[in-house]
């Protein structure tokens, strides 16, 4: 991580952000908004109405060459050879071992609709282009992963655009009326998890029905040169229907009320991808991927910790690293906690032996010294609502 300012690097809409309140943190080497005004404000204006958010920090590699959906399917954990065009599927991509290097979400998009030189790319092998979206706190190790993976004369070739492109993730149940009154796509003509290119205030950009908050919504990713002007237009929509800019501790909150893992906390390379729960990302029949037999042998032990959600009684939040108890015998440690601003009660994730990772088990949480009593609970803790 970058240890001078002149290391840090700044998304396309920074200068934004420094010039309306947003209170700038370096998050793996980048300089990005943690909160504007009120974490908790901008929580609820998200689960209420909606939240903009800047991830332009998120890894953006696209990939060409022959055969490049069946050569990322083979360091994927879920499959994506035979994905037709339009789908987004979120994989981990594991090493030989089995621990978890990122999690990932893998595009398969139709290419640009016109032959120009603008952004998303139109250069592909055939009429469609594969993307990767990384953690940004893995992005070299990533793209170097990638690389040493590439057969030798395969002509696959990887292109990170992430510093030539913004990606701004819009959330919440108004989120995609606004993105519909500005873009030639109604994001909810899209089914979950699947993507379009499309013009946003007549530029181009890929618009996706994604994101990492539990609420519907929209994530776009296009040319940096055109962000702010979008990004400044979708604020000003978002305030006019009680949303607003949000930053990078509420999106934590959000993500953590809906179950969903952060990389360093519920995913990390001590991680084995068979402890997550995550078994709709894993997908082993009929193909092989690197670190498939690891995986298997994980699942068939059923020794190995695993995630579970936990309540806890009171009002006090647990963090990271608080062990958790049964009869004073340790049985594991939080990755993730907070006060839920929804729920308005402790939550957390732990992962657990797995003799006690049965929904309505009851443990202690040891928080600096002072055990609190909890229960295992299922995941995710908050639902949106069904329209």
């Amino acid at each position: 991580m970058p240890t001078d300012k002149t290391a840090i690097t700044h998304t396309p809409l920074s200068d934004w952000h420094e010039n309306n309140g947003g209170r700038m943190v370096d998050f793996a080497g980048w300089s990005m908004p943690v909160q504007y005004q009120s974490v908790i404000q901008e929580h609820h204006q998200t689960r209420n109405s909606v939240g903009v958010f800047d991830v332009s920090h998120m890894g953006r590699f696209f990939f060409y060459g022959t055969n490049v959906g069946q050569w990322i399917d083979g360091l994927m954990t879920r499959r994506i050879a035979g994905v037709d065009a339009g789908k987004i599927r979120y994989s981990l991509v594991t090493n030989e071992d089995g621990m978890i290097l990122d999690d990932v979400l893998v595009y398969h998009l139709d290419c640009h609709p016109e032959d120009a030189d603008t952004f998303p790319p139109t250069e592909a092998d055939g009429k469609s282009f594969y993307m990767v979206v990384v953690n940004a706190g893995n992005r070299e190790k990533l793209a170097n992963w990638f690389r040493s993976h590439i057969p030798d004369g395969s002509g696959i070739r990887l292109d990170d655009r992430t510093e030539e492109s913004a990606m701004i993730a819009v959330q919440g149940p108004k989120a995609n009326g606004i993105i519909a009154s500005m873009a030639t796509l109604d994001p909810e003509s899209l089914a979950y998890y699947t993507g379009a290119v499309a013009k946003i205030d007549d530029q181009w950009a890929i618009v996706s029905r994604t994101g990492y908050t539990g609420e519907d919504g929209c994530e776009l990713i296009l040319n940096a040169s055109v962000a702010e002007s979008l990004w400044s237009k979708i604020a000003e929509e978002a305030q006019a229907v009680g949303g607003g800019v949000s930053g990078l501790a509420a999106r934590d909150t959000l993500r953590l009320e809906a179950g969903m893992p952060l990389y360093g906390h519920e995913l990390s390379e001590q991680i084995n991808a068979a402890s997550t729960g995550l078994n709709f990302a894993i997908n082993t029949k009929g193909r092989t991927f690197c670190g498939d037999l690891a995986i298997a042998k994980s699942k068939e032990a059923a020794t190995d910790p695993v995630r579970v959600g936990l309540e806890l009684e009171g009002r006090r939040p647990a963090r990271e690293g608080c062990p958790v108890l049964v009869d004073q015998m340790h049985i594991g440690e939080l990755t993730s906690g907070t006060l839920s601003p929804t729920l308005e009660k402790p939550i957390a994730m732990a992962y657990l032996s797995p003799e006690f990772s049965t929904v309505g088990t009851k443990v202690e949480v040891d928080i600096r010294g002072k055990t609190h009593a909890a229960t295992v609970v299922a995941l995710p803790f908050y639902q949106r609502p069904k329209s």
